[in-house]
């Protein structure tokens, strides 16, 4: 069996084509997202936004704690704050 190709195929992207989809980068998570999750989040109360949000850190750097120290030392400031308050 005898397979030929044509010499003259032009392999070059043709200039009239759509672009291929961009993906849809997803949107970040809100407060009222906390109200989906498990129990664990909504005890967070207005930490759980800080806290989704070093989530899709974790998740978008591949776990890369020191990537996410903005967002670790963010819940950390909100949960000090709620701690404070419960003392007054």
């Amino acid at each position: 069996m005898l397979i030929t190709l044509k010499s003259n195929m032009d392999l070059r992207p043709n200039p009239n084509a759509a672009p291929p989809p961009r993906p849809v980068p997803s949107p970040p998570l809100h407060q009222s997202d906390a109200d989906e999750e498990d129990e664990s989040v909504k005890q967070l109360q207005e930490c759980s936004s800080l806290y989704l949000s070093l989530q899709d850190c974790l998740v978008n750097t591949n776990r890369n704690w020191k990537s996410c120290q903005m967002e670790v030392q963010a819940l950390k400031a909100c949960h000090e704050r709620r701690k404070n308050d419960k003392k007054k």
